[in-house]
């Protein structure tokens, strides 16, 4: 076995938590814009995944999108506005008055998010494959523990 695959896999053995949930997730970000592009949503790009990502920005308001996302208000509302402007989504009123607004997905915004489970499902058929069956399902039971646990609030 080559030596820098060997240091490669050292390397992978002694990274710590934070690096193995993000660079899988950075890989699936670029893979869905990649793959958005390509079925004909061309004008979205990486930033968007921020607005985009489960469970999505419908009925949603603006601060809570950029709390869920780690970002400011200014920067979540940077990028929506981007996304009104392409067409993905409107921002209304929200139904209990004030200034608070609301996010709605349109046409083109509800068949993008829809095209992203689509890509989801691909991603998870090759994990699948590449893991086993098995590990994979196991890999999804963790992951879902540590999701409804006390460690991700």
């Amino acid at each position: 076995m080559p030596s820098s695959l060997v240091n490669s896999q050292v390397k992978t053995r002694d990274m710590l938590i934070g690096a193995l949930l993000r660079v899988p997730a950075q890989a699936i970000h670029r893979r869905i814009i990649k793959e958005l592009n390509a079925a004909g949503f061309d004008e979205l790009r990486l930033p968007h995944v921020a607005v985009l990502q489960f469970p999505g920005p419908d009925g949603v308001r603006p601060g809570t999108l950029a709390e869920r996302a780690g970002m400011s208000k200014q920067a979540m509302n940077q990028l929506l506005r981007s996304l009104e402007g392409l067409g993905y989504i409107v921002r209304s009123d929200a139904p209990d008055g004030g200034r608070t607004r609301i996010i709605r997905f349109t046409k083109r915004g509800r068949a993008a998010y829809s095209r992203i489970h689509v890509i989801l499902r691909g991603i998870e058929r090759e994990w699948s494959v590449e893991l086993g069956s098995k590990d994979f399902a196991q890999l999804k039971e963790l992951l879902s523990r540590v999701w409804q646990s006390p460690l991700t609030r």
